[in-house]
């Protein structure tokens, strides 16, 4: 029982919620996600299987945010920075945004810049990166040869010099351009950009963060183009398709394209740049759990889609959950891998989807390398919804996590547990995968969350193995009808006035609000089996997962600090370096780990002073190999706060 409530204070507050690829160098992590194409893989090998266990911490740098911000502001901030390296520097980026230059051999502070966001929002503060962008017209002496292109938390793109931190002059108006989003005077928290641009052919493209489940005409998913240099605006490509001669609109019954906001490019985008292409994984149309506005499969929303770098047409796209009704965004970064196929090796694209499903596509033509098939799925009985008959399943791979759950597999702690999460299962509607929400609440497996989430996976090309992180919750989705003083305040809800009052989810110009949660016991016990967190191994070219293994231990959870390795909720993700190794920290121990990648195998950890939920990363200078990470906690999974990097290093 004691576990069991040690383990609800923490889970209950938690969750909501060439050919073509340019692999990284020896001594370079230029890319958030290592390379172009995201594959956060390395080819050092001075840390590697044999020696990693003598991994010690060779410098710290705290940014200065926990003291500048406060308590109120920190406590809001998530830590998802990736940092990159370019010219002897490592470049970090604060969840406020505060770009910043130390030196990769002691992590002592070369330089920063500060662009004063706006910290008046009711969204959580958050940069994931920068991205390099060199200006080829001009000398290398010159200012803003090498740039850094970032957004803000309020909706601004900036371009700095890379060797200084000084505002790229040329860029915009001294440096900045200002997106002034629509809907904003009815929406709380506005737009964000949070995750880094990506280049090609010196066009720069930037997604947004919106916030979940305010109001239907909330604010549309546009991504931006740029040019590079100069910040004058070049194209945008709405995921929600508003001109009724798009072939996708076809797919929006009743002219929800035209009433309908979000589907936003939330995660981090990858790009070829010599087949000038951009990837992007698009998410839910709003309000996400109701979809009565927009009947229809709502293409291209929850897709995986491939644009044109230079004029943002459509090459082609693909959608990975029909009528998204479960939150279900497909959240993490493609991936760009080149893979052994029918005797040749083809230019992939590999798409994982918070339900756990990894596609696997033809990069050029979009066509699906291994088969995939629609499946029946639920019809639910909401007034006014509409839904999707199917919902796509690959063949290949099979599924990473489990998605049904019956009464008599419930688990727990005690026999009291199990007792209670079988009654609790019981009084659920449960059919299986994609079952829709409903008035006595809907039992989901993953959670809204994942699944897998904005971390994504990364690739070894000398095995074609990817390797992911999953997170393995029960969640419960109820809709209930609103009070007529609900209906009636509606119109009157503004920018600012606080959506506590409306439980967090009002889904404005809806019937319905919405009554999301963990399935548990009543003493707190997660109902679903172990493991809670996991990290799997997948064979790409065949198609087979080869491993998987608990990620976590919930000793933060226990009376006494026991590492019990069960597996926990985890957001972030891997690296994996040709040293065999797989470095992730993602969970709520607050550990770095690295995992053998040939079996799972745990070689080595430490314990973070603060939640590591971000991604590491790896670099080589003046002849030794660093392991980095950013961390600082995150709000979601309620983990210590803070605001450190830390470098870990073999001994001389």
């Amino acid at each position: 029982m004691l576990i069991a409530r040690h383990f609800a204070f923490r889970l209950l507050i938690s969750f909501t919620g060439v050919c073509c690829i340019v692999q990284s160098q020896a001594n370079d992590w230029s890319y958030y996600g290592a390379d172009q194409g995201g594959t956060r893989y390395s080819a050092l090998t001075q840390i590697n299987r044999d020696n990693v266990d003598e991994l010690e911490e060779v410098w710290s740098y705290q940014t200065g945010e926990v003291e500048r911000r406060g308590v109120d502001k920190i406590t809001a901030a998530k830590t998802q920075n990736n940092p990159v390296i370019v010219d002897e520097q490592l470049i970090l980026c604060t969840p406020f945004n505060r770009i910043i230059s130390v030196d990769p051999a002691s992590g002592k502070e070369n330089w920063f810049f500060e662009p004063d966001i706006n910290l008046d929002t009711e969204q959580n503060f958050n940069c994931r990166g920068v991205v390099i962008w060199v200006d080829e017209s001009i000398n290398e002496d010159d200012q803003c040869y090498k740039r850094l292109l970032f957004g803000t938390n309020d909706a601004r793109l900036f371009a700095i010099d890379a060797a200084n931190g000084e505002r790229c002059n040329g860029f915009g108006e001294k440096g900045e351009v200002v997106v002034l989003p629509d809907a904003a005077k009815n929406y709380p928290g506005g737009v964000q950009f949070v995750s880094p641009p990506v280049v090609l052919n010196d066009v720069a493209v930037i997604g947004s963060v919106i916030l979940d489940r305010i109001r239907v005409d909330s604010p549309s998913g546009q991504v931006r183009a740029y040019n590079a240099k100069t910040g004058e605006p070049l194209w945008n490509f709405d995921p929600i398709p508003r001109d009724d001669t798009d072939s996708a609109a076809a797919t929006w019954i009743n002219g929800g394209n035209h009433t309908t906001g979000s589907a936003n490019v939330w995660s981090p985008m990858v790009v070829d740049e010599a087949r000038d292409m951009v990837f992007m994984a698009t998410s839910s149309p709003a309000p996400d759990l109701y979809g009565g506005n927009r009947h229809g499969d709502n293409r291209y929303a929850d897709s995986l889609v491939a644009l044109r770098g230079q004029t943002g047409e459509v090459i082609w796209h693909y959608q990975l959950v029909h009528h998204n009704l479960w939150d279900y965004d497909v959240s993490a970064p493609p991936m760009l891998v080149d893979l052994p196929h029918e005797g040749k090796i083809v230019p992939a694209v590999v798409q994982a989807t918070k339900f756990g499903l990894v596609f696997v596509f033809h990069r050029e033509t979009g066509e699906p390398l291994f088969p995939i098939e629609e499946r029946p799925v639920p019809k639910g009985d909401i007034e006014g919804e509409w839904y999707s008959p199917t919902q796509p399943f690959p063949v290949k791979p099979a599924p990473l996590i489990r998605h049904e759950l019956k009464p008599e597999q419930a688990w727990g702690f005690t026999f009291w547990d199990r007792k209670g999460c079988r009654e609790s299962i019981s009084k659920l509607r449960h059919e299986g995968a994609y079952t829709p929400p409903s008035l006595e609440g809907t039992l989901i497996l993953p959670s809204t969350g994942g699944g897998v989430n904005w971390g994504g996976p990364a690739f070894d090309p000398s095995r074609n193995v990817m390797v992911i992180n999953t997170t393995r919750l029960t969640w419960k989705i109820g809709l209930k009808p609103k009070p007529e003083e609900f209906l009636d305040k509606e119109s009157g809800v503004v920018a600012g006035q606080d959506i506590k009052n409306w439980g967090g989810s009002p889904m404005m110009g809806t019937p319905y609000l919405t009554n999301t949660g963990p399935v548990m016991s009543p003493w707190g016990a997660p109902c679903l089996p172990p493991p809670w967190g996991g990290l799997t191994a997948v064979d790409l070219e065949q198609g087979e997962i080869l491993w998987d293994v608990s990620l976590g231990s919930i000793e933060n959870m226990l009376p006494l600090p026991i590492p019990w390795n069960l597996g926990t909720p985890n957001l972030g993700g891997p690296i994996i370096t040709a040293g065999g190794l797989i470095f992730i920290a993602a969970t709520m121990d607050e550990r770095l780990r690295a995992f053998d990648i040939d079996n799972g195998e745990v070689l080595w950890n430490v314990k973070l002073p603060a939640g590591g939920q971000t991604t590491p990363m790896t670099y080589e200078y003046d002849g030794k190999q660093y392991l980095v990470i950013h961390f600082g906690g995150h709000p979601a999974l309620n983990t210590p706060r803070g605001d450190y990097v830390k470098a870990f290093a073999l001994p001389e």
